[in-house]
């Protein structure tokens, strides 16, 4: 997480640095519901008629028919991309420092896109004028209906080319916005009953009882999700965020910061030093898989290394912008149901 980010103290810009496990946005939502037509890039085309779709601020946006020139927060897009759903453009972290696909890209092959931006604030407004997009779609970790990924100083600009739609990730459980996507992708043409994408749906269900049943089976195991900087070390709480609400509805006993902790954070989590890492007890620690934090084969921090949870190998990764199709959230469950099924009480 830079420093910079850091300074500005905004949950928006603490979040999209990484050192939140839960996200959340303090500024205004943006876009705008003109229609337009467009092009005939993504399978969405083979959809004849006019096209609509209500999304989780309560705007309907209506078009003559079903948008081909899609651009996508690059989650959002690697979610569509499971279901058969092309984008032309993407926003957001899509590829890593050497090159390679970023932990959000998903399956997505990131050569046949247009990256807008790959860092927080970075969205060329010039760019995506010339896809001549019929629509944004983007995520929301705010009450207010913020577009996760658009900029501040360039959102008006961006929502007079094309409408937007906002898929909500916030204070819910995982399966509310996986059937959001999941209707998303339906109405964009995707082939929602193609063999590959019933699998998943059947193996998250069934991921998602196993891990009920390894939570039920193993009720004194703490499970303590965390995310690393250079500076800090950050626990979330359950509140907000759609994995851990989810995993908590499940039976998993999670760590639970204080919120007088969270207080300065809007009620995600506590930021600690170092030193003082090891304050709360953890038989298992989530650690946060995006590329702008720290992994933990790369902390230094002896009192990381110290902490009884990671002497005993009992570290797994945790994706708190998890992409929403039920083929890349199955890994999620069924990971955390196996380190709880084979987990040593160490805290």
């Amino acid at each position: 997480m830079s420093n910079a980010r850091t300074a500005r103290f905004s949950r928006r810009g603490i979040l999209a640095a990484g050192g939140a496990l839960g996200l959340g946005a303090l500024v205004t939502a943006c876009g705008s519901e003109d229609s337009k037509d467009g092009g005939s890039e993504s399978k969405a085309s083979a959809k004849s008629g006019p096209w609509s779709f209500k999304d989780d601020r309560g705007k309907t946006v209506q078009l003559d028919k079903a948008p081909a020139n899609i651009v996508a927060f690059t989650g959002v897009a690697a979610a569509l991309h499971d279901y058969g759903v092309s984008v032309k453009g993407v926003f957001g972290p899509t590829r890593t420092q050497d090159g390679k696909p970023d932990v959000q890209a998903g399956d997505m092959d990131i050569s046949k896109v247009t990256i807008l931006g790959n860092t927080w604030d970075q969205f060329s407004v010039e760019k995506y004028a010339a896809l001549a997009p019929d629509v944004l779609i983007s995520t929301m970790f705010d009450a207010a209906g913020t577009l996760w990924y658009v900029p501040e100083a360039s959102k008006d600009k961006i929502a007079k080319l094309a409408p937007s739609v906002g898929i909500s990730v916030y204070d819910r459980q995982l399966t509310a916005p996986l059937q959001r996507m999941w209707e998303l992708a339906e109405s964009l043409g995707g082939d929602l009953k193609a063999a590959k994408v019933t699998d998943a749906k059947k193996r998250f269900e069934e991921a998602s009882e196993r891990l009920r049943k390894a939570a039920k089976a193993h009720p004194d195991i703490k499970v303590m999700a965390g995310s690393a900087s250079q500076e800090l070390f950050y626990v979330s709480g359950t509140n907000f965020s759609v994995d851990l609400e989810y995993f908590k509805a499940l039976g998993v006993n999670f760590v639970e910061p204080p919120e007088k902790a969270k207080a300065k954070t809007g009620g995600w989590f506590e930021s600690l030093s170092w030193e003082n890492v090891d304050k709360y007890p953890a038989d298992i620690i989530m650690m946060d898989d995006r590329s702008s934090t720290i992994q933990p084969a790369d902390i230094t921090e002896a009192t990381w290394k110290k902490l009884p949870a990671v002497k005993a190998g009992q570290v797994i990764s945790r994706s708190p912008e998890p992409i929403l199709s039920y083929d890349k959230c199955v890994p999620l469950v069924e990971n955390l149901a196996k380190a709880i099924e084979t987990a040593k009480k160490v805290a």
